[in-house]
């Protein structure tokens, strides 16, 4: 069905949506205030023509954009662009209970994402294609660090010699970390050689196993080096990581004892330790052995006392809990048993950092309900022209 329409806001996925008949539309590439034809099916609607564009619209810095599902906002001006970044914050603490404003709304982009994963298929290499599960076919991405621009190229090249796979890029001080998944039982990792040496990899791995290491994959983080595990999380920026590290450094001062919780590989643990001693945790066995190990080489840091421990399942308890500050960056799922035991502990102060804005307030109302004061509430946008959003937050004790 065929139907003229006028699009009445932007819902969180950056789609325009349309009542019609007491159903909502979504709408992909549309926004608010435009009057649009769309093809509808079901909840549906495919934008065929903007017959009356928002003042907000302005033209995709990339061909392919509308086409390729990596980008969302690329048609929406800046300052109606950050409103929309911000809302995606505030909205959710909203719908917890708690009423805060984002004080700053940092862009964290820099030079580009510095991390991608690219899907490899029979149509070519690149991201899926909007509400699909066909692969967009590309030569190029703006939106990644130069250090990436071969990825595409390299994607497709394993595409050929693999058939399908997920190819994930990291961009490193020592060249492309380069980390292949396939569902393909027969995939043979020597056809890989060739395609590392021929692009200058520094790393290669397949299902999570090294198939060749020209050069250790390394990345520095404030005084130390660390060599990153295979398929290791890293902020998807420099810019983000640097900005955030700035957070939390400042939220902790004059903190003589900090925890840090869901450490990773130690982003924030080995800048932290510059000025007092640091407990880090996280699940991944192999990433708290690269911060220890980054730990070992790294001058002038007060002690880290490095553990894997399941914070989902074990974390640590009110008991535990003896330290000044404590930071959290857990994954999208949040914190929730962690953060249960953190508002029975009466730590000073607590720094939270989050990628999904769900988590955040349901973990952020734990808090609040124990008397914590959320203060300094930041929006990092690492994530450019996209409905991701990075956030950090303070949260004081109540006898502070």
């Amino acid at each position: 069905m065929t139907i003229t329409a006028t699009i009445s806001s932007l819902g969180h996925k950056g789609e325009g949506i349309v009542e019609i008949d007491g159903r909502k539309i979504f709408v992909p590439l549309a926004l608010p205030g435009e009057t649009v034809r769309l093809d509808v099916e079901g909840d549906r609607g495919g934008l065929v023509e903007v017959l009356a564009p928002s003042p907000e619209r302005i033209d995709p810095f990339c061909r392919h954009f509308g086409a390729c599902g990596g980008c969302q906002l690329q048609h929406l001006s800046g300052p109606a662009y950050e409103a929309f970044k911000i809302a995606l914050v505030e909205t959710p603490l909203l719908l917890a209970g708690i009423k805060a404003s984002v004080s700053r709304f940092i862009p964290a982009g820099g030079t580009g994402r510095r991390r991608a994963t690219l899907h490899a298929r029979r149509e070519g290499a690149g991201y899926m294609r909007l509400k699909s599960h066909q692969v967009h076919d590309l030569d190029a991405c703006p939106i990644l660090d130069p250090a990436l621009s071969r990825a595409p190229a390299i994607a497709r090249a394993i595409g050929t010699a693999l058939g399908e796979a997920d190819v994930s890029f990291t961009a490193t001080l020592s060249g492309l970390d380069v980390a292949i998944r396939t569902a393909r039982k027969q995939a043979r990792p020597e056809k890989l050689v060739p395609l590392a040496t021929r692009f200058g990899l520094a790393r290669l791995a397949l299902n999570g196993e090294m198939v060749l290491q020209a050069q250790a994959p390394l990345v520095e983080m404030g005084r130390a080096r660390v060599e990153l595990p295979i398929g290791s999380f890293l902020q998807a920026t420099a810019a983000a990581e640097e900005a955030l590290a700035a957070y939390v450094l400042a939220a902790v001062e004059p903190a003589r004892s900090v925890a840090d919780l869901f450490c990773g590989v130690g982003p924030f643990a080995l800048r932290l330790a510059e000025k007092r001693p640091v407990f880090a945790a996280d699940s991944d066995r192999n990433a708290v052995a690269a911060l220890d190990r980054a730990r070992r080489f790294a001058k002038g840091l007060k002690p880290i006392t490095a553990k894997a421990r399941d914070l989902f399942r074990d974390p640590l308890t009110r008991f535990e809990l003896d330290y000044d500050a404590v930071v959290l960056d857990p994954p999208r799922a949040g914190a929730e048993a962690q953060t249960r035991e953190l508002a029975l502990s009466g730590v000073k102060t607590i720094v939270m950092i989050a990628c999904d804005a769900s988590s955040f307030a349901r973990d952020a109302a734990i808090l609040t309900a124990a008397g914590y004061g959320l203060s300094d509430l930041v929006a990092f946008d690492q994530f450019v022209q996209s409905t991701h959003v990075e956030i950090a937050a303070t949260f004081k004790s109540p006898s502070n």
